[in-house]
């Protein structure tokens, strides 16, 4: 007598589900070949490595951007802590301070910043899109009073060095937010840390019965959001040679288009650092090639703001269908 063993059936590699996981990287390819088609500088060399270059800064914030969306929050701080943190950086290193430790105290500032973020949605109970508001309106006017709205250029060349240098043919921004890339996947795929946020963005209750301290892993989120928004301000500034007081404006959106493109959900629990860094070179890659065809720039937010509405239009067919 023969028994017959049940094998596993697989779900069905439906339509849904191969758009949900290849249809990011499918709208890229055909918008870079739209490009190529009406543009022969598109597809040059150096104006792909200006590409991922401009994509450095946007990219970094967005780093941060995902693991707090990914709880299910908002940052709306971010271009305001850039702002703070690298003002303060380069008047530093200006009146003789070393680089090195004024890149530490603004990674200290934005994670301080960061932190009073954090304390105040866990412990104070305020919803993420108002705290981080205010931290927004309290950076930028900080940063103005610091600055008393004059910019701080001239700076040393020991400053500049991560933004302007290479190694080999490969722009150091692009060094560094590869690394960053490459540590924060490894954080979010590979430790416990990526398995509690995931965990808080999906159930936040279910969390807490597991034992996982919620308050202190969103702090800490928020931390880490605000340490990436300092990086990116300082090479920022590094390429510009000049520390403006209305410096990092609109970034807050950029991060958040290239977050929500990218395929993570606002619910919370659903997304990954891959999908954010293809809708960040997704997001300049449009930019780039709105450049090329002499569009008006007064057209690239409303072209912006309609990949995020499509964006998030799609993702949510996906989602019905593949339930």
């Amino acid at each position: 007598m023969t028994t017959s063993v049940a094998q596993p059936s697989s779900a069905p590699f439906t339509l849904s589900i191969f758009l949900k996981r290849f249809g990011l990287l499918l709208v890229y390819a055909l918008l870079a070949l739209g490009l190529t088609l009406l543009s022969d500088r598109f597809l040059t060399g150096s104006n792909q490595i200006n590409i991922v270059r401009q994509a450095t800064i946007s990219g970094i914030v967005a780093i941060g951007m995902t693991l707090v969306i990914l709880t299910a929050g908002i940052d709306l701080s971010v271009g305001s802590i850039l702002a703070l943190s690298a003002v303060v950086a380069a008047d530093l290193v200006k009146q003789g301070v070393p680089a090195l430790l004024g890149f530490l105290i603004a990674i200290a500032i934005g994670a301080v910043m960061g932190m009073i973020n954090g304390v105040m949605i866990t412990r104070g109970k305020i919803p993420p899109f108002i705290a981080t508001l205010g931290m927004l309106t309290v950076g930028r006017g900080l940063t103005l009073m610091y600055t008393q709205g004059k910019p701080f250029t001239g700076l040393p060349e020991s400053f500049r060095f991560i933004g302007i240098s290479s190694i080999g043919p490969v722009p150091m921004p692009i060094v560094v937010a590869g690394l960053l890339f490459i540590v924060m996947t490894l954080l979010l795929s590979r430790t416990r840390f990526g398995e509690y946020v995931y965990l808080i963005g999906d159930n936040p209750v279910a969390a807490r019965l597991a034992g996982i301290n919620v308050n202190r892993m969103i702090v800490y989120v928020y931390m880490i959001s605000g340490m990436c928004a300092a990086l990116a301000g300082i090479i920022l500034v590094a390429r510009l040679d000049s520390a403006q007081p209305v410096i990092g404006v609109g970034y807050e959106f950029n991060a958040i288009a290239a977050v929500v493109v990218g395929g993570t959900s606002f619910s919370g629990g659903e997304g990954t650092l891959l999908g954010t860094l293809f809708g960040t070179l997704l997001i300049e890659t449009l930019g780039n090639g709105l450049n090329l065809l002499n569009v008006s720039p007064l057209w690239e937010q409303v072209v912006k703001g309609t990949v995020i509405a499509l964006a998030l239009l799609f993702y949510n067919a996906i989602n019905r269908s593949t339930k």
